[in-house]
């Protein structure tokens, strides 16, 4: 199988938006997966690949710049998807390797990411990948009603 990874295109945001409902059930509307993705890809602190295999976007992997007041630079693993039918062939290292060297490329210290605590399948293979786990954390996050706007 031929895997082509490059950097992503906004004609891509409806395969993105597939990957994120199907592999990791973020039931996002696809115009607003083109409305954000439209404006990440014109700041350089993101960078958002995708795999290509069988003429089809199979993965897709986001990361942008990781600053803080209490660490040195990272980069910051946002999202990184590939289709349940095409794992096991190296398409998620290919695509994280691509984060990383872009990591290298910016004098960033490493790369980080945050991932659900019952996506075991999903730790073992960034433990592959020589990733490791430092805390466990909860998330929280504040909702804002914005329909009034």
């Amino acid at each position: 199988m031929d895997i082509v990874i490059r950097e992503c295109l906004l004609e891509d945001c409806a395969s993105i938006s597939l990957l994120n409902k199907n592999e990791m059930c973020y039931d996002y509307p696809a115009e607003d997966v083109k409305k954000q993705l439209k404006k990440l890809l014109k700041e350089k602190q993101h960078k958002i690949y995708v795999a290509l295999a069988d003429s089809k976007i199979v993965g897709y992997v986001h990361a942008n710049d990781y600053d803080l007041l209490y660490a040195p630079h990272f980069k910051n693993i946002m999202g990184i998807a590939v289709a349940s039918g095409y794992r096991k062939n190296g398409i998620g290292t290919m695509l994280l390797l691509k984060i990383e060297q872009w990591a290298k490329d910016t004098n960033a210290c490493g790369v980080r990411l945050v991932s659900g605590s019952a996506r075991a399948d999903a730790h073992a293979f960034y433990r592959a990948c020589g990733y490791s786990s430092c805390k466990d954390q909860k998330n929280f996050k504040k909702v804002f009603d914005t329909s009034a706007k």
